[in-house]
């Protein structure tokens, strides 16, 4: 087991780790994240505009004026006249500008809607306390495929995503690929993306969600339409035999343990569904929704010790002695 301090440092580097990896909104990779940042740098210009020019008419207020006028309040009736009908273009060019801001705004929100119109993938997407539950929609119920905290997406193509909350409110936000739209319990919402070019992109909730709010990301992964094929077509199969005498042993520990109390993997007896499905762990690239990379060490962590991990979360800790603890991480990472 690690020291609470190593585990919080490990947790740490991760973050920061990530953090340094992902660019953020102001390199949109999607056509509905492009569409935002456009609208971002439009607003930021006319605004800045704004600004300078009142800078500029305040100095030129103050640098002229007459120090022989008596009193402030004393009326100069050409002059004043002057200034009614300056401050009347003022505001008038105020309300054009804000009716075309408005304009602007409404059009990206238009086209950001169709953009669901004719989607080629379904997910739905569930927040909780603090993971994402990742389920793949179809016509075949053979074919729906339930994942967590890695969302696959081919490159190229819409993906409709229905966003639901078990516990409170939780905001889906992926920067470089769409804006932000919020998990609320009892209610359905539903956002689009399309990712233009193949990589990984971090995701974040952005609504506080509790204690562990910051760390409650999820990684998409957008990749050629044949790879993604592949690669849900590996999902769907059942969990991979273990191939070592150790990791047979780690089976009959997590079948003996809490775990299947609350984890599904699929070809096994454990079919619980308050925790992340685990069928294919190994293959998804972090644990705990971002929190720690997918390694050995990592993974012997967040099992031994996973308040000091992530406080507050709901996995429990599961008293382990060390031959069991290592048998359950050779079985974990057999499960690809």
């Amino acid at each position: 087991m690690l020291p609470g301090r190593r585990l919080a440092a490990l947790t740490g580097a991760a973050l920061l780790a990530g953090c340094s990896r992902w660019p953020g909104a102001l390199s949109p990779m999607g056509e509905g994240s492009g569409r935002i940042a456009r609208l971002f740098w439009l607003f930021t210009i006319v605004c800045a505009a704004v600004w300078l020019l009142v800078v500029l008419a305040l100095w030129l207020g103050i640098a002229r004026r007459r120090a022989d006028r008596p009193h402030p309040l004393v009326e100069e009736p050409r002059r004043d006249r002057v200034a009614y009908r300056v401050v009347g273009a003022c505001v008038a060019t105020t309300g054009v500008i804000l009716l075309v801001l408005t304009g602007f705004s409404w059009w990206t929100g238009k086209s950001l809607a169709a953009l669901g119109e004719r989607p080629a993938l379904t997910l739905k997407v569930t927040g909780s306390q603090w993971w994402w539950q990742v389920q793949y929609e179809d016509d075949q119920p053979s074919r729906v495929l339930t994942t967590a905290n890695e969302i696959h997406i081919p490159v190229g193509e819409p993906v409709q995503i229905k966003l639901e909350a078990t516990d409170v409110i939780h905001s889906f936000w992926v920067p470089q690929l769409s804006g932000k739209e919020d998990l609320i319990p009892g209610r359905q919402n539903v956002l689009t993306l399309k990712a233009d070019r193949p990589g990984r992109y971090r995701g974040q909730c952005a609504e506080f969600c509790g204690l562990q709010h910051a760390k409650m990301g999820l990684l998409i992964i957008a990749e050629p339409r044949a790879e993604f094929d592949a690669w849900r077509d590996a999902q769907l199969a059942s969990a991979a035999e273990p191939q070592s005498d150790e990791a047979r042993r780690g089976r009959d520990v997590f079948a003996a343990k809490p775990c299947l109390m609350c984890h599904q993997i699929r070809g096994t007896t454990a079919g619980a569904r308050s925790g992340p499905e685990l069928t294919h762990f190994a293959s998804r690239e972090t644990i705990a929704a971002g929190t720690l990379p997918m390694t050995r060490g990592a993974i012997a962590a967040w099992i031994a010790d996973p308040q000091a991990v992530k406080p507050g979360s709901n996995m429990p800790r599961v008293r382990l002695d060390a031959d069991e603890l290592n048998a359950l991480v050779a079985y974990l990472e057999g499960l690809k």
